[in-house]
């Protein structure tokens, strides 16, 4: 079992790996006064708002908001997890993961990713070498593959036969469990054999190249036409685009990806210059696909049958769409002639017709009203108001905003209604929100004074010592905020030399991570600004708004302690006290 990475590696590792580097490895970045900057790879736009900034080593764009460390980035332009990103920049700098004893992580994956890609390399061999390829390569041939988009896409050949992997790796109880744990080997009734037989072999790669499943295409008419790796600890296929990996390799950057449906979709489309597509693992398009899609480029292109059943998948996908497009976001649906797929259009017609069609590609907006339109009388009165209570649900699905607006603009435009008549329940109002309550000015300014303080501090930690020439009496509050603060200035106390992206991640597996992530986009680096006496400033009102609130809370002490402050203040304030209690 793998345990817990130090924080103290990941101090080290995030002053070792710069993240200009890393960031312009995947996005060309230029310099910009003390910053670099380019546009921005988590949405679209033309003027370049995304800064990186190598004094903080830290990104932020100002469009999108996105921002975070050197791993933040890692984990969100190239989809990975926590673990997976530290293990890349530590490669990047030379360095070995080190592991806490003791905590576990979870189990230790590698030995399952090294059987798969060893899986991979023999399947490529037996296209090469075994006496019955040839039929195979002719296949590929028959279909208009070359030789080197096969080896592109690494695709291999499964010969017939019970057994050919399992005499490939001998017959040690450890490597069948291994294969048995990546779905390589079936064991129905006692029996052992591979899972594969008799089938050209497509490796399904994540977005780091690692294969870590196997897709199968028979060469004959026999069933199943495609089988697929079965849910592993690597693969799930709900999560996994085949050719992801392969189109961000040949593009680098890309505008929008189109979803076919299978394997050969993808590399024919591929053989003819369009290296833009992917396909889901035999299942409809899940959420979690467009999220993926959607942190690749702006726009997806579903690709589905003109007949009636590629009509009933292409309206679950836009359901499924429905609640993750917001504002930047684009989803098209192109409908191909009947009898035909992308493999045998692209064929038959060549990349540029089939670009123009991906042009032509019906918007979103347009499909979901044509689509339910088609199931009421529009030239009625009754079968228009029907639109509109088909539609209202759907729309109520979208993010708040602009996209959701102009939806419900559409719509009433089509149903024959003033703009904004049906419009005013696009953006409701939260439930449970409540104005803040009232009790003095204090109230208000104290979770924005002790959020800008450790904005500040996030910001710019070489001011922490100032807080040593302040009063500390903020640190007896018991509010929310004052903890955190309290512990981000010892920290900075304790290791002087933290930036902001390494004092960020001491906080990634913990609750707070959330709130400091959010608020870490703020800046304070303006020239002329004076960071100690702001942060100096900030401290002396949380001081005070301390002082106030304690003033104003109820008091419970006893009556002899009661008496003696009431006769220190009248020794401090001579005739303003026995004023005060002859008015009561």
């Amino acid at each position: 079992m793998a345990g817990r990475i130090p924080p103290q590696f990941i101090d080290d590792l995030l002053t070792r790996v710069n993240i200009v580097d890393v960031v312009n490895h995947r996005v060309p970045l230029k310099k910009a006064g003390r910053d670099y900057q380019a546009c921005c790879p988590f949405h679209d736009e033309k003027t370049p708002s995304f800064t990186v900034s190598a004094e903080k080593q830290f990104y932020h764009c100002f469009g999108c908001g996105a921002h975070g460390s050197a791993i933040g980035f890692l984990m969100e332009y190239d989809n990975l997890g926590f673990v997976e990103a530290v293990e890349d920049l530590a490669g990047m700098a030379g360095l070995e993961v080190p592991r806490e004893a003791g905590v576990s992580q979870g189990p230790d994956l590698r030995p399952l990713y090294d059987l798969l890609e060893k899986s991979a390399d023999f399947y490529r061999s037996r296209l090469r070498e075994h006496p019955q390829a040839p039929q195979a390569v002719q296949y590929l041939k028959n279909r208009g593959l070359s030789g080197e988009i096969a080896a592109t896409f690494g695709i291999g050949y499964a010969p017939p036969g019970w057994d050919n992997l399992l005499k490939h790796f001998g017959t040690d109880e450890q490597t069948i469990g291994k294969l048995r744990e990546t779905g390589l080997i079936s064991e129905p009734d006692d029996k052992r054999y591979d899972r594969f037989r008799n089938r050209i072999i497509f490796p399904i790669r994540d977005q780091r190249g690692r294969t870590i499943g196997f897709g199968g295409r028979v060469l004959d008419d026999s069933t199943p036409k495609y089988l697929n790796s079965p849910e592993t600890p690597l693969f799930h296929k709900g999560r996994e685009l085949y050719g992801l990996y392969e189109a961000k390799q040949a593009l680098r950057k890309i505008e929008r990806l189109l979803v076919v449906e299978g394997y050969m979709d993808v590399v024919a489309l591929a053989q003819f210059g369009i290296r833009n597509a992917v396909a889901t693992l035999g299942t409809a398009t899940t959420p979690e696909h467009l999220e993926l899609i959607f942190r690749t480029c702006p726009e997806v292109v579903f690709c589905f049958d003109g007949d009636r059943a590629g009509r009933d998948a292409a309206w679950k996908a836009l359901q499924t769409a429905l609640p993750v497009m917001r504002e930047g976001r684009e989803a098209r649906f192109l409908f191909l002639p009947d009898g035909e797929d992308p493999d045998t259009l692209i064929r038959k017609e060549g990349s540029e017709a089939f670009d123009m069609r991906l042009d032509q590609a019906q918007p979103l907006s347009n499909f979901l009203l044509e689509h339910l339109a088609s199931q009421v009388r529009m030239d009625t009165i009754d079968g228009r108001a029907r639109l509109a209570e088909l539609a209202r649900p759907l729309l109520e699905k979208l993010p708040p905003g602009i996209f959701r607006r102009m939806m419900y603009q559409q719509l009433e435009q089509t149903v024959g209604l003033q703009n904004g008549t049906l419009g005013n329940s696009a953006n409701p109002p939260q439930a449970g929100k409540r104005p803040p309550a009232s009790g003095g000015e204090y109230r208000k300014q104290r979770p924005k004074l002790i959020s800008n303080a450790i904005a500040l501090l996030l910001d710019m930690p070489t001011v922490a010592p100032v807080a040593k020439e302040v009063s500390d009496d903020w640190k007896n509050w018991d509010t929310p905020g004052i903890p955190l603060l309290h512990e981000l200035l010892e920290i900075i106390y304790t290791h002087p030399t933290l930036n902001k992206a390494t004092l960020l991640e001491r906080w990634r597996d913990r609750d707070e991570y959330r709130h400091l992530a959010k608020i870490a986009a703020r800046r304070f680096d303006f020239p002329g600004m004076n960071h100690e006496a702001e942060f100096r400033d900030v401290l002396n009102r949380l001081v005070d708004q301390y002082r106030k609130a304690n003033a104003l809370a109820p008091r419970n002490a006893p009556l002899s302690e009661m008496s003696e402050e009431l006769s220190e203040l009248r020794q401090r304030f001579p005739g303003k006290i026995e004023a005060d209690d002859d008015n009561e």
